[in-house]
């Protein structure tokens, strides 16, 4: 891969060149900013969970792309040839159930050449397919971006191979809704007391002997006390906390292992391994931790030590804690702590609400915002639009604060 100017246009332009099986490409740029960014995003591989992304788009459209005839697979049956034998790499050598080898045939014969692509009516067809979910209903609107998103990215490929002499995809209009950030639910936010009830209720969970809610008591302090998210503490090991007798510890996050499943990782693992979130491959996030958070880890050690390769939290065979596993433990915990009418609400319905509440404490606390966005792993104006609901408390403070600058009594 190489990044050059052409200084043969009127404006010099930076270029970018690289090659797939031996066949050239390339893209340029105003600015050799611009270029780099490009460049880099070439060189990083993948993730897990894009792959299972970039095949969710592709066995979304692939059976839209066919000719009309008899003996049509059923949707469910065609998505799982797709998605678990034909798209991803390592699984196309698996020996097919008959139903299986009889859809892929038939998608075989019945695909449509490249070429017709080109038709407006197959375009839409291809937009049609992007916005709908297996059921027939109207996909999400952040679902259909991405999705397209991926599509269009193989027909630009086509364009380079000269197999479309245009991506059909540039030729279509249709408006969708903008894309929101989900603001947080306030419901499923916990407060102090219910949180440290529902870490407590963890200890039953599994009884003495198993002590499955015991080895993820800690694991569950992380979400809540850290605001870390579930595949960062999956991800923690020993030599990243700093865990003092007494007082405020540390943490310096590095890795994540996200929940991606086996065929989608490099290592046949469910678990992928990554940086951290939208953070450059080898940067850190340090996440001072309160007392409380460094009790529990201290115990936790004590009683269960580590993996192997270090990490703090992982199965009794030492594995990566699926996140089944840790999604039952809670639910469990929930019916243990909370009142029947709390069991049946979202309060603390998932562990990742844990989070939530961790964010939702600070940011009612009075932590500056620039703050918690640096602990929680967000840019600060992501963080106010997702947490906009669950600022609470402050508003009179700050109406005092604005008749203080005034040089008005607040009472007037």
């Amino acid at each position: 891969m190489k990044l050059s100017v052409n200084r043969s246009a009127e404006k010099p332009t930076h270029l970018v060149r690289w090659t797939v099986d031996g066949q050239p490409f390339h893209e340029s740029y105003k600015t050799k900013a611009l270029a780099d960014r490009f460049r880099s995003q070439l060189l990083r591989e993948a993730s897990a969970k894009q792959r299972d992304s970039m095949t969710d788009a592709l066995a979304t459209v692939v059976p839209a792309l066919v000719k009309p005839g008899r003996g049509r697979p059923g949707p469910e049956v065609l998505r799982r040839a797709l998605r678990s034998y034909v798209l991803p790499v390592p699984r196309r050598e698996r020996e097919r159930p008959e139903e299986i080898a009889a859809a892929v045939k038939w998608v075989e014969k019945a695909s449509l050449p490249v070429a017709e692509l080109q038709e407006i009516t197959r375009a839409h067809d291809l937009i049609d397919a992007l916005g709908r979910r297996l059921d027939g209903k109207p996909a999400a609107t952040q679902t259909y971006r991405r999705r397209r998103a991926v599509v269009f990215n193989v027909l630009e490929y086509a364009v380079e191979l000269e197999l479309l002499p245009s991506n059909p995809l540039s030729r279509v209009r249709r408006k969708r809704g903008k894309r929101a950030l989900q603001e947080v639910d306030r419901r499923v936010v916990v407060n102090p007391r219910q949180a440290r009830e529902l870490l407590i209720a963890l200890t039953y969970v599994g009884g003495y002997e198993r002590a499955s809610g015991r080895r993820l008591r800690a694991f569950f302090g992380c979400l809540y006390y850290a605001a870390m998210r579930p595949g960062e503490a999956l991800g923690l090991r020993r030599s990243d906390c700093t865990l003092p007798e007494s007082g405020w510890g540390r943490i310096e996050l590095a890795e994540t292992r996200p929940t991606a499943g086996k065929a989608w990782t490099d290592s046949g693992e469910a678990h992928d391994r990554r940086g951290l979130k939208q953070r450059a491959q080898g940067e850190v996030r340090i996440v001072p931790i309160p007392p409380p958070l460094v009790r529990l880890l201290r115990e936790h050690l004590r009683e269960f030590g580590t993996a192997k390769d270090g990490r703090l939290f992982a199965s009794e065979r030492g594995n990566v804690i699926a996140a089944s596993s840790y999604s039952r433990a809670w639910k469990q915990a929930r019916e243990l702590a909370l009142v029947p009418d709390q069991v049946a609400s979202v309060l603390a319905f998932r562990p990742y609400d844990l989070r939530h509440a961790g964010v939702s404490q600070w940011l009612n606390s009075g932590v500056p915002a620039p703050e918690v966005a640096a602990r929680a792993g967000h840019s600060v104006d992501v963080l106010l639009k997702i947490y906009a609901k669950c600022i609470d408390g402050q508003e009179q403070e700050m109406n005092d604060r604005i008749m203080q600058g005034l040089g008005e009594d607040s009472a007037d």
